[in-house]
């Protein structure tokens, strides 16, 4: 199973033959995970992956575990 590299940064792009675009907001974005890839935070696969730029963000009660990871620039919310 891979793992999603977010060493650095997280480039999406990288990964999109594997994740499925949810919801593209501005500085939001929401992915399904298609090709089972591995959490960053704790190597387990993930469903859905949330990555935002903005500064804040509210969540609502996601209903499963979650994992959180910091890049230089994201913040990634991958729920399981």
């Amino acid at each position: 199973m891979d793992q999603l590299d977010v060493s650095g940064s997280f480039d999406v792009h990288e990964y999109r033959h594997g994740l499925k675009l949810l919801k593209d907001d501005r500085g939001t974005m929401t992915l399904s995970n298609r090709k089972g890839f591995a959490c960053p935070a704790c190597g387990n696969e993930f469903e859905t992956l949330f990555i935002s730029e903005k500064r804040t963000s509210t969540f609502g009660d996601p209903g499963s575990p979650f994992c959180l990871v910091r890049t230089d620039d994201q913040l990634l919310v991958l729920t399981h």
